[in-house]
């Protein structure tokens, strides 16, 4: 019950937050870990870390205003991959900050970098986990994924920006690990 009070949150406060102008700026909203969110070792479930992030994700999509066309079009968001790396456990209470950001994208699918970042007792910032998605926009009429450059036509950012930056290592190897998951002999799925 709780992710639907959080969905609700969400989209009930998200016109009190400024609008994002893809591809380079954050979303950052903020949470707490409810006694919903703990596993028997009375920390934060791996797989609430995964649900979390979804709405990061829904946040960039809502005010980068690239909800528009996506309903407008009926293009169905897909996640093709992801990787999470968990550096420090998320305790009861604890108040954390989930940011979403671009980080490198190709013809049709985007990569997204989502920290969970909280504070230390001496107060500063510390990373308790990091995770990369891959994701992009399906047409079903066309039965393909949205090309980058139509989503960026669709918000009006200049074109120069649909130039993808050089992938880091870590997401060059977390697309090489994707690739090596797929099935041999079946190709189905757009990569990087």
């Amino acid at each position: 019950m709780n992710l639907w009070l959080r969905l609700l949150w969400l989209l009930l406060t998200v016109k009190r937050r400024p609008a994002l102008t893809p591809p380079h700026e954050v979303s950052r909203l903020h949470f707490r870990v409810w006694p919903h969110d703990l596993d028997p070792n009375l920390h934060m479930n791996n797989g609430r870390y995964l649900t979390i992030m979804d709405l990061g994700r829904l946040d960039y999509v809502l005010r980068s205003g690239l909800w528009r066309p996506v309903r407008a079009h009926g293009w169905a968001p897909m996640l093709g991959g992801a990787v999470i790396r968990f550096r420090r456990e998320l305790r009861p209470f604890a108040r954390f900050r989930l940011d979403t950001r671009i980080v490198a994208w190709s013809d049709t699918i985007g990569v997204m970098e989502q920290t969970f970042v909280l504070q230390s007792s001496a107060g500063r910032e510390v990373i308790a986990a990091r995770a990369l998605v891959k994701a992009g926009f399906y047409d079903r009429q066309t039965r393909s994924f949205v090309p980058i450059k139509r989503l960026i036509e669709a918000l009006g950012v200049p074109p120069e920006a649909s130039i993808s930056p050089r992938p880091s290592p870590e997401v060059e190897a977390f697309l090489a690990a994707d690739r090596s998951l797929r099935p041999l002999g079946q190709g189905g799925d757009v990569s990087m």
